[in-house]
């Protein structure tokens, strides 16, 4: 199992000091960031897509085999609510598709007023090419059925495990060969960190699901005081003494020097 481990997005300020130098401009985090991690997950095209330009540009600033997973537009999943689904799906992937070999999964973060349709689901996720991997949060309990579990794995769509508050908010379900997981909150001090029992866990449980040959991917979405970066650098040093094959992270205390 390749376990790609990174964070939600990359530009907070309130990192500067634990993995930006003061003094490093904001247009270079991308650069810093990437020379520690090996993927990120991209959340501002959740609130405003990038253009391929703009995706291409991040490609041509981040190392070959960095990998860069995108959640998806709020178009499509909070103001359409999975409804038509083609034009808003083919214009992510035209516009992602400026990241060339460094797209990673694409992540659906359903509203969490949004009840169980599946057959909304499977119309959306039938728009999607079978060359992409797709990711689905659902965030209302009524999504927890053997249907909506049938949905996922007739499209090879990964349930997004999620925890917030140190505990898993979402089954664990396997629904095809690759791991997602998202880490909210935790509840060690200072908060939202986690501590090592709670990183520990969600190690082996990936490790406990998934084989040696399948991929999985990990992010911390904590980003409050650099909370995730650190989170993220102790859960890979785990995974990795768990038996993982984990990518790259930074080390924290020297990165910001």
């Amino acid at each position: 199992m390749t376990m790609h481990v990174g964070t939600s997005g990359w530009q907070y300020r309130d990192w500067r000091g634990v993995l930006y130098p003061p003094g490093l401009p904001t247009g270079r985090w991308l650069e810093q960031y990437a020379q520690g991690f090996a993927t990120v997950e991209s959340n501002s095209a959740f609130y405003r897509l990038p253009s391929r330009e703009n995706f291409a540009h991040w490609r041509d600033r981040t190392p070959g085999r960095f990998v860069m997973a995108v959640k998806a537009s709020r178009y499509l999943t909070h103001i359409k609510r999975l409804r038509d689904p083609a034009e808003p799906v083919q214009r992510l992937l035209d516009h992602a598709a400026g990241l060339g070999d460094r797209l990673g999964p694409i992540l659906l973060q359903l509203p969490p007023t949004l009840r169980a349709d599946p057959e909304l689901l499977d119309d959306c996720l039938g728009c999607f090419p079978a060359s992409v991997r797709v990711t689905v949060e659902p965030r209302h309990d009524s999504w927890w059925t053997e249907e909506v579990r049938a949905v996922l794995e007739s499209h090879r769509a990964a349930l997004t495990w999620a925890d917030r508050g140190s505990r898993p908010i979402t089954p664990r379900w396997r629904t095809t060969d690759w791991a997602y997981l998202r880490l909210h909150a935790g509840r060690a001090t200072p908060p939202p960190s986690y501590g090592k029992q709670a990183l520990s866990g969600w190690a082996h449980r990936l490790l406990d699901t998934w084989s040696a040959d399948d991929d999985s991917y990990v992010y911390f979405n904590n980003d409050h005081g650099g909370a995730a970066v650190r989170d993220a650098v102790t859960f890979a040093h785990l995974a990795a003494a768990a038996g993982a094959d984990v990518t790259r992270v930074p080390d924290v205390g020297t990165a910001a020097a």
